[in-house]
């Protein structure tokens, strides 16, 4: 169920934001005069689901969800489309537009999708607000996974800053310490303050995992199928505080403690309304004992509410935001000494960061994201996406000359087969990272 759930929120993410870029490029383009052949939704290989002419323009649905297209007359796109290119040019082709025309037919797409997030964060932040952890209340400092340890942490550290650069939310903290170069973090340990140095090596890592987590208490949330703990009496809202003679405040000291007992039957003690109980608990083959724990348990979130006319500013900065950090991302990407390449994924990755459970905010907020995502790929300057078109049409600018037909359907093609190189190599990665 879970599955289906993410492949729709998936689906219905992807539709909005492809019909939303094509009609960018429509938009510009019927500004221009410019006929528009066609406006699919998908692509249509050999066939299509649905469509409809309209008009000039042939407005349709495809079979194929990797994408969606406008096919603008007398441009060299997806389409491959020569014999059109053989006749004289036309007064409504986009070949015969002027060349700034041009560019804002090609970066319509990509504006539509930068304004798209802006709309969708201020709906958000005037809908539901804003929760944040500041740094300060992370009272029982951080639970270090064993990329972090490597790199130094060690659980209880309490961080104070990145290259002695205070933060007021521990999210913008850790997004610091893995996107930002030649890292220097300061922590305190003990009562001494010590700095650790991160290598954009770990730091890539440190995206693919928990890394750092704040250290929070271990309060039962939910149970899971055929679950022991439930079988033995143990309840929802339960906070454990120890085992057999041992006292655990915290969850990742109970993780730890599970996975180096397993098969084993524990003592648990537990808070329950105010009274302290000793409950036996059987620990499964796997280390666990069948319970779901509330994320952040005993740490205290700051809210912030937004009027309709705060969110507009709050909600632009947050996209904005959003923006430089995903474009700062793009120096590990290309930084063979990170290895960030083998991060790349495709649909099953995407699909992957959606909640296995319907949930509007974060749905919002994952097509606002995937919006940013969509906006600064296709500004790549790689012939066959909007950003190659947007660097031939500005070398026309400023050289005077315009590429020859025969060059752009060259370009067109290599185009095409580095975005094929890339799709392939972002789906090898899925299938290391969740089939084999």
């Amino acid at each position: 169920m879970e599955i289906f759930v993410k492949i729709i929120q998936l689906l219905l993410s992807l539709s909005i934001l492809v019909v939303l870029h094509e009609f960018g490029h429509f938009a510009f383009a019927k500004l221009f005069k410019t006929k528009v052949e066609k406006f699919y939704l998908f692509f249509d290989p050999w066939f299509s689901l649905f469509k409809k002419k309209i008009g000039e323009t042939e407005y349709g649905i495809g079979w194929l969800p990797l994408g969606g297209y406008v096919k603008i007359a007398g441009m060299i796109d997806e389409s491959m489309d020569k014999e059109q290119l053989k006749k004289p040019p036309q007064p409504w082709e986009f070949r015969s537009k002027k060349p700034y025309q041009r560019l804002l037919i090609m970066i319509g797409g990509v504006l539509m999708n930068f304004i798209l997030a802006g709309i969708i964060y201020i709906g958000i932040l005037y809908t539901w607000g804003e929760d944040y952890l500041p740094t300060k209340n992370v009272k029982y400092g951080i639970s270090a996974d064993s990329v972090a340890y490597k790199a130094g942490f060690r659980n209880g550290d309490k961080i104070l800053s990145v290259n002695n650069e205070t933060f007021e939310r521990f999210g913008d903290l850790r997004k610091e310490m893995t996107l930002n170069s030649n890292k220097t973090v300061q922590v305190l340990r003990n009562g001494i303050k010590k700095d650790i140095k991160i290598a954009d090596s770990i730091a890539v890592k440190a995206g693919k995992s928990d890394f750092i987590q704040p250290r929070f208490e271990f309060v039962i949330a939910d149970f899971a199928p055929k679950s022991y703990a439930k079988k033995a009496g143990l309840k929802i809202n339960d906070k454990l505080i120890g085992i057999n003679d041992s006292t655990l405040m915290f969850f990742d000291q109970y993780v730890h403690y599970f996975k180096t007992h397993k098969n084993t039957e524990v003592n648990i003690q537990v808070e329950r309304n105010g009274k302290k109980l000793s409950i036996p608990v059987k620990i499964d083959e796997n280390g666990m004992i069948g319970v779901a724990a509330k994320t952040y348990a005993g740490l205290e979130f700051k809210h912030i509410n937004y009027s309709f006319w705060e969110s507009i500013p709050a909600g632009i900065k947050k996209g904005a935001d959003l923006t430089k950090d995903y474009l700062r991302s793009f120096k590990l990407i290309f930084n063979p000494e990170t290895k960030a390449y083998n991060s790349l994924g495709s649909f099953v990755t995407i699909g992957n960061m959606f909640p296995g459970i319907w949930d509007w905010q974060a749905f919002w907020s994952m097509t606002a994201f995937l919006s940013i995502i969509l906006g600064v790929v296709n500004l790549l300057p790689i012939p066959a996406l909007d950003g190659g078109h947007v660097i031939f049409v500005l070398y026309e600018m400023i050289t005077r000359r315009k590429p020859s037909d025969k060059f752009m359907e060259y370009a067109q093609i290599a185009g095409f087969v580095i975005l094929l190189g890339i799709m392939l190599f972002a789906l090898k990665n899925d299938l290391v990272n969740y089939v084999f």
